[in-house]
């Protein structure tokens, strides 16, 4: 049996889940060229948040930030995670802008594209998968959505991995962002995809629930041929299985890594120091840390609570927490069980705070839940009742097409905007960055322009790499 790899989440989902995507390119430099020695399938360390982060919270470039990765890691895969036809951003984008997006992100950089949509939706990820398939070297791994649910079983996850294969998907990972897998059911799932799909299956899951190092054992044991850990350091909570813990329990087995401890112990050390540094600034909060059961019983990723708990306390209504943890899964089930996963968990969350706080149900329905229940998100895995879809969209027509269908190309229309921008654009991306950020994007290009007068913009150094304009 061929070794079982790791993808390696640290530069991106480890701190994602526990510091909200705040560590700056500058804190990773030092570490890159050991972290590219350890020999990983591949490290993810865009995508997702981070692209979001950078420009708002870091003041960094994110094209940038993902050419000098490549730099300090020629010989690693660098993996990103996108949410099909939202690509990075919270709404869908036309067809043009997804092909360009997948374009630049593999000429700058990117190896390995993790795909998904948060519903599962697969006509929502035929524009990138295509895209990711043109470009050379790209390896196209397709996520499947992770939930529980009444239509959520292993026959439902096995016929949308096949739909994923046969569309192109070069493996599959089983993303589990909420940490809903149970050990024994994460067996019967791996062995069951292995059974139908010829090829590798990977598993992603989150330790919030303290179980997933547990679900990870099993499935390396069904025949998963990769799974996903973070260095100590930035791992279990919210987080992921320890890395160095996964690649010890394996040594001398069938399913040894081959992954050096030593090596691994190394570049922890980095890591620690930055722990620390988190620690200190109230960056991390040890309460992410903690073993939280509820994610078991109330199906909530832990980033999804933080945002409840958040959106209550503006209120003043942090006393009805309990409440709207057992509202979440009432307004998941009226709205066809959706998988709770970005934009899926916002949209479900903040209508379960809007039903409690009002004191009846639905009384007021938020713009994107009632887009939704509309189907401007694309199809539910459930059937939506019509009487209920009537309830919340009155006499407006149901979207039943794949919902980009509908929306016009956009590139030629962002390009005229940002011309009239002139020297704020530096480099083609820009566009990009522009498409999915809008205001956001160019409060960054300004700041940046006004940083590059007085030296490095980033304010890190580091070669440039030339990428061609594709």
């Amino acid at each position: 049996m061929a070794k079982v790899g790791i993808t390696e989440t640290i530069l991106r989902d480890a701190h994602q889940s526990l510091i909200a995507t705040r560590m700056s390119t500058e804190e990773m430099i030092p570490v890159l060229e050991k972290l590219d020695k350890i020999g990983y399938r591949s490290l993810e360390c865009w995508g997702g948040a981070t692209f979001d982060a950078c420009l708002r919270f870091l003041d960094e470039d994110p094209w940038k930030r993902l050419r000098t990765l490549k730099e300090h890691m020629p010989n690693t895969p660098l993996q990103m995670l996108f949410r099909g036809q939202n690509m990075l951003g919270y709404r869908h984008y036309a067809d043009d802008v997804v092909e360009y997006f997948v374009q630049k992100s593999v000429a700058n950089g990117i190896g390995v594209i993790r795909i998904f949509d948060a519903l599962n939706d697969i006509r929502n990820l035929e524009t990138s998968i295509k895209s990711a398939r043109k470009e050379k070297g790209a390896h196209v791994q397709v996520a499947v959505s992770y939930t529980t649910s009444p239509v959520h079983d292993i026959p439902y996850f096995v016929n949308y991995a096949k739909q994923l294969e046969e569309t192109g998907a070069d493996s599959i990972c089983i993303k589990d962002m909420a940490g809903l897998l149970v050990p024994y059911e994460t067996y019967d799932l791996v062995k069951a995809l292995k059974e139908t799909v010829k090829i590798p299956i990977q598993v992603h899951s989150h330790f919030t629930a303290g179980i997933a190092d547990l679900v990870l054992l099993k499935a390396i044991e069904a025949g998963a041929d990769c799974v996903d850990t973070a260095l100590s350091p930035l791992a279990m909570g919210t987080s992921h299985p320890a890395t160095e813990s996964i690649v010890a329990a394996l040594q001398g087995t069938e399913y040894d890594t081959g992954l050096d401890l030593i090596a691994l112990n190394d570049a922890s050390q980095h890591f620690k120091g930055l722990r620390q540094k988190y620690l200190s600034e109230g960056l991390l909060n040890p309460k992410m840390l903690e073993v939280d059961a509820n994610a078991l019983i109330y199906q909530v990723p832990g980033g999804m609570l933080s945002n409840l708990v958040s959106q209550l306390k503006q209120m003043g209504k942090e006393d009805k927490l309990d409440e709207v943890l057992l509202e979440v899964p009432r307004v998941r089930e009226d709205a066809g069980y959706p998988p709770l996963v970005t934009p899926s968990s916002q949209i479900v969350g903040t209508q379960a705070v809007l039903n409690v706080i009002m004191g009846e149900r639905y009384k007021s329905v938020s713009k994107e839940f009632k887009g939704l229940v509309r189907g401007e998100y694309g199809r539910t895995p459930a059937p939506i009742d019509p009487e209920f879809m009537k309830k919340i969209i009155g006499d407006e027509e149901p979207i039943t097409c794949r919902p980009a269908d509908l929306i016009a190309p956009e590139l030629d229309t962002m390009r005229a905007e940002i011309k009239e921008m002139g020297d704020l654009i530096e480099q083609e991306e820009d566009l990009l960055t522009y498409a999915q950020f809008g205001q956001v994007a160019t409060k960054f290009f300004e700041k940046r322009n006004q940083k590059s007068k007085f030296g490095d913009p980033d304010g890190y150094h580091t070669s440039e790499i030339v990428v061609a304009s594709k």
